[in-house]
């Protein structure tokens, strides 16, 4: 990812804040990411995108907004 931060990154920062909100790691989530890993798709999400999850397990975004928001992050962040 860009070192610099994008604009996208720094609304969800602002977003989780404002609900006082933080990722925390579940079983599922762990499961999910040895079941990749194993089919070798190694998925590891950033600090942001673990932060939206966050947002959408909290009820503060739907399903699509996390989708949209985590697309729009994913496109600022390329070279």
């Amino acid at each position: 990812m860009s070192s610099r931060r994008s604009a996208t990154a720094g609304l969800i920062s602002e977003m989780a804040r404002q609900h006082q909100v933080q990722y925390v790691g579940t079983a599922s989530d762990d499961l999910a990411h040895h079941i990749t890993r194993l089919a070798g798709d190694n998925v590891v999400f950033d600090e942001v995108e673990q932060t939206l999850l966050a947002l959408q397990r909290a009820g503060h975004l739907s399903r699509r907004d996390l989708v949209h928001l985590q697309a729009r992050y994913l496109r600022e962040a390329k070279p």
